[in-house]
């Protein structure tokens, strides 16, 4: 499914508010591969998504691949890419998966890869917690809990880079 974001007033306040820190939990490590700093925004009542953040780090000397994801808050959870086209922000999902390269990094953060959380069952309050399990080709199921940050405004966690507003257009 391919989306245009689409930003208005609220995503530019959001955008300027001070970064929070969510309350990070330990990284998680299933075989070669180690997920750290996993997060989630808090939602505003009646939202329908969620979004899912996290780096995933495979020390091993083979490619593994994310291929799909579960969680105990929404019916669906997407993997999606972000991208700038033409100058638009564009977000696809990756029906497919995504390869985590051997002896690399792929980092989900805002304006890049991330996970949507889509058919919210509830919203996702500051300081609770998404649920979710990873099912990779390689490294199986892996349980990875996404703690909500403390504000609204949080773009990243301390240590990660924040999506910049530059170059996106409102429609």
């Amino acid at each position: 499914m391919k989306y245009q974001l689409v930003f208005c007033a609220s995503a530019l306040i959001c955008a300027s508010a001070a970064l929070a820190d969510p309350q990070i939990n330990a990284p998680v490590v299933a075989g070669t591969l180690k997920i750290e700093n996993a997060f989630t925004r808090p939602t505003l009542g009646g939202a329908t998504v969620a979004v899912g953040y996290m780096t995933i780090v495979n020390a091993g000397k083979t490619d593994d691949k994310l291929l799909s994801v579960t969680s105990d808050i929404s019916a669906t959870t997407e993997i999606h890419e972000s991208k700038m086209v033409g100058g638009v922000m564009e977000m696809d999902e990756l029906p497919n998966g995504l390869a985590i390269p051997a002896g690399g990094a792929v980092a989900f953060k805002p304006g890049s890869y991330h996970l949507m959380f889509v058919g919210l069952k509830q919203a996702v309050k500051p300081g609770a917690a998404i649920h979710a399990t990873l099912d990779f080709a390689k490294a199986g199921k892996v349980a990875v809990i996404f703690p909500a940050a403390n504000s609204f405004g949080a773009m990243a966690p301390s240590g990660m880079d924040g999506m910049k507003m530059d170059g996106m257009k409102m429609q």
